[in-house]
């Protein structure tokens, strides 16, 4: 962490006619396209990478935003990339050589909360008060497969979220985690918890409220590899992230789609070898890699059912052996895939549900208070001009 921090310290004190813009990562480029168009170095940049590095690059997400230092001649002296919520690439020049590494993101956590009545539908009036389909999207999520907007609920309703929401560089980034909720329909209120101990959502009574269920893309498989955003390789002294799970299988072994869908992306490439995504409902991806081939009569634009077989499992790409690399994303962001393949929705019981029960009562003393005074949603204010100009006044 010191030699990041020099790193840092030394180029920014040293950039006296450089400044710092932030960009939005475009649809359909890839990392080597971004190096080839800002004339970077792609083999000290790449193919000097192992492959975990050059496997984390194919996911680069169109609109993720990002941060570029240029000099006056527009050359980059550095960049960056985040890559999932914990961790983002640095790409930057020193001592007359570019370098790449991975560091952690820094970041803030807000709780946030705001009350308001319905007058067309929750998700239009989310919108309406917050400007986010963010969390227009993850409220009417976790509702849908549990209540009807259309038959129950009535003009004048009362609707609450409290979430968390990550900051970074002082504006709101990833998506926002629902914590608890609460909709009154027809003078009857639903609420809906954050289970922090499985990441999992309840109803007041500690049953799980039903949402998108995954199916085991690989049946008798074994996990190679298991799902994380943010570890701190002992040895190689640095970050590594996998933002999967790997099914180790027989080459040639069938591979099912784990949700109904649709096939937004068919191709090679370098890292993921032979790639299938396929877009489900409520905002998820999910991503599967290394197939030996596709099944045929899978193209782009194909609707895909859960349980279809979509490919065979291979070893394409950027791979030691026979596997499938499956992965799981909900409005772009990595989350585990354990997490969401089960059979049946969760009953708590015993330890848990008593655990569950003390949580759902500080989350109910917050939203009382929230309900109480009518909390409205506030706009956090644009950050501060940062300048890194030598001479301020060049900032004026």
């Amino acid at each position: 962490m010191f030699r990041i921090s020099f790193i840092f310290f030394i180029l920014i004190t040293s950039l006296y006619s450089s400044k710092v813009d932030s960009f939005k990562w475009p649809n359909g480029v890839s990392y080597l396209m971004f190096l080839e168009q800002n004339k970077l170095p792609q083999q000290e940049l790449y193919y000097d990478l192992d492959k975990d590095d050059q496997k984390l690059l194919e996911e680069v997400r169109a609109g993720t935003n990002c941060q570029v230092v240029k000099k006056d001649n527009g050359d980059i002296v550095q960049t960056l990339i985040p890559m999932n919520d914990e961790l983002q690439i640095h790409l930057y020049k020193y001592d007359g050589k570019y370098h790449f590494e991975v560091i952690p993101i820094i970041s803030e956590i807000k709780r946030e909360a705001f009350v308001l009545k319905i007058e067309h539908s929750p998700y239009l009036d989310i919108i309406k008060a917050t400007g986010s389909k963010k969390l227009a999207q993850i409220f009417v999520a976790n509702y849908r497969y549990s209540l009807n907007f259309k038959r129950d609920l009535r003009k004048g309703d009362t609707l609450i979220m409290m979430y968390d929401q990550k900051y970074r560089m002082g504006k709101p980034f990833s998506m926002p985690i629902l914590k608890a909720a609460m909709i009154e329909m027809r003078g009857k209120k639903h609420y809906i918890y954050h289970n922090t101990k499985d990441d999992r959502y309840y109803n007041q009574k500690g049953h799980e409220v039903e949402g998108f269920l995954l199916a085991r893309p690989v049946k008798h498989a074994r996990i190679s590899s298991y799902f994380t955003k943010r570890r701190y390789h002992p040895i190689l002294k640095r970050y590594r992230a996998h933002l999967g799970v790997d099914y180790a299988a027989r080459r040639g072994t069938p591979i099912i789609a784990a949700g109904s869908g649709r096939v937004i992306y068919k191709g090679r490439t370098r890292g993921y070898g032979n790639l299938l995504k396929i877009r489900h409902a409520d905002g998820y991806t999910t991503l599967y890699a290394h197939l030996k081939s596709f099944r045929r009569g899978i193209y782009r634009g194909k609707y895909v059912k859960k349980g279809q077989t979509i490919g065979y499992v291979g070893s394409t790409g950027l791979s030691t052996g026979p596997h499938l690399h499956f992965g799981l994303y909900k409005h772009g962001r990595a989350i585990n895939p354990l997490r969401v393949v089960q059979v049946t929705t969760t009953k708590l019981s015993g330890k848990k549900k008593k655990e569950f029960l003390q949580l759902k009562k500080n989350y109910d003393k917050s939203l009382d208070i929230h309900l109480e005074n009518f909390t409205k949603y506030v706009k956090e204010p644009k950050p501060d001009k940062v300048c890194y100009f030598y001479d301020k006044a060049e900032c004026e």
